[in-house]
């Protein structure tokens, strides 16, 4: 029995100890008996009893497994075979595995490695044998402990609670850590990068050309990191998409919730918040094929110099294609704002419009500046756009008509292909990541205070 029916059987039998436990309790209510809990929590307690040890051998087998195969296959390979270098021995394991699986494999005529792989697979059904009868059978032990847990002294619903409590705690934790081995695995391969390139030349430096050579003979051996023309133009990207997505999103949010009638924003809202669901692609090919011709015409006919891949085209595509990141957050926490505070500045003689400017956008203000931030975050990531309307080059300016491009764009440029993690060339993309996340994350608390700021005046 593979893994994925295994689950099955075992949610199959979790479902049927709920349903066990609640009858037993129930009975026993029916019959006079003082219980503690409500009987659902009698059948909740039952269920995780009984899925408790079945997942955890589950989960502890399917990590062993491999390992256990592995070393089985090796023992029964010759003492020559056994002893080659790591690499090579893994060529022969994973040849073996494709013959025992039926797979593609150059060694069909080898009695040793074809006698290898009838081992592996025998070994193989024996491993998922053994697995599917020990589950199934700690199983059945959870469901019968937690079925004799069932009387009037078992705290049922303490017990349901304190397990949800440290479910909740341990997703918590997953979470921490797996953020925490993200920015550790981006931070050291940068520390790898900074060894061979010093830190003011990224930080500072005027030129990029991550360019390098196999060998150092070659023209462009060294290669250019400064880094400073990539944040110029990621903020000249996301400054112009940020001109355009919040006034139109914060104005649009602001009369779907103040001013529009019912009928009005039951059909305006929706068709707003389809430009989200709107694959980014579609948006470069917009970008690329409509906006920058149009914006290169334009500004021909008036005698200016337009780059036919340009910021200008690629922020305004951006910033339409995160309006609705901003309208509709705002305007779920506009409409939030507690009736209340409106009536109570009319009554005091304010119109509608000053109510709207300094008591509802004030008290909504932390949830307008969530909208803002993801939408900066948003447009940060883009990539997509930018490779198709702004280009790949790397140039230092603030001219928004000239082609320019952004991190992720060479973040995703870097790592395209077979690379070499040991480069220069490929280190630089961590780097890029790194500045990323700390430049984010400047942001982030810098927006943290201003929201708090404003937010004690409504405490």
């Amino acid at each position: 029995m593979n893994t994925s029916m295994l689950f099955l059987v075992v949610a199959i039998l979790i479902a049927i100890a709920y349903v066990v436990g609640r009858s037993r309790a129930a009975t026993l209510r029916k019959n006079e008996t003082p219980m503690h809990s409500l009987p659902r929590y009698y059948g909740y307690l039952t269920a995780i009893c009984t899925a408790l040890p079945a997942f955890a051998i589950l989960i502890i087998w399917s990590i062993a497994e491999p390992a256990i195969l592995k070393s089985s296959t090796i023992s029964s390979l010759p003492s020559g075979i056994q002893s080659l270098p790591e690499g090579e021995l893994d060529l022969v394991l994973n040849d073996i595995k494709n013959l025992a699986t039926g797979g593609i494999s150059q060694s069909a005529d080898d009695s040793i490695r074809q006698a290898a792989a009838t081992h592996y697979g025998e070994t193989q059904g024996l491993s998922r044998l053994l697995k599917s009868i020990i589950v199934i059978l700690a199983g059945l032990a959870g469901l019968l402990y937690g079925f004799k847990k069932i009387h009037s002294n078992t705290r049922a619903r303490v017990g349901v609670e304190r397990a949800i409590m440290i479910a909740l705690i341990a997703c918590s934790c997953i979470a921490i850590f797996t953020t925490l081995g993200i920015v550790l695995s981006v931070l050291f391969e940068s520390l790898r990068f900074f060894n061979k390139v010093p830190f003011t030349e990224f930080a500072f430096g005027l030129h990029w050309s991550p360019q390098t050579s196999i060998r150092a003979d070659q023209v462009g051996s060294s290669g250019s990191f400064g880094a400073v023309p990539i944040f110029a133009g990621t903020l000249l990207i996301s400054a112009i998409a940020m001109l355009v997505a919040v006034p139109f999103g914060l104005m649009s949010a602001i009369y779907l919730a103040e001013y529009a009638s019912s009928t009005v924003r039951a059909w305006a809202k929706p068709l707003l918040e389809i430009l989200a669901g709107i694959p980014t692609v579609v948006y470069g090919f917009f970008a690329a094929l409509t906006v920058a011709p149009l914006i290169r015409n334009v500004g021909e006919s008036i005698g200016l110099d337009v780059a036919s891949e340009s910021a200008l085209a690629a922020g305004l595509v951006m910033g339409i294609m995160i309006i609705p990141f901003v309208s509709s957050l705002s305007d779920d926490v506009i409409t939030a704002v507690p009736q209340a505070m409106r009536d109570g500045s009319l009554g005091l003689g304010a119109t509608k419009s000053e109510t709207i400017k300094k008591v509802v956008i004030p008290a909504a203000l932390p949830g307008i500046v969530g909208g803002i931030l993801l939408a900066v975050s948003r447009a940060i990531g883009e990539t997509m756009i930018v490779v198709m309307a702004a280009g790949l080059a790397a140039n230092l300016t603030i001219n928004p008509l000239e082609a320019v491009t952004t991190v992720t764009v060479q973040i995703v440029t870097l790592l395209t292909g077979d690379q070499a993690f040991d480069s220069p060339k490929t280190l630089a993309a961590f780097a890029l990541g790194l500045m990323l996340f700390v430049t984010t994350l400047i942001l982030n608390v810098i927006a943290l205070h201003t929201v708090r700021k404003y937010r004690e005046q409504y405490d």
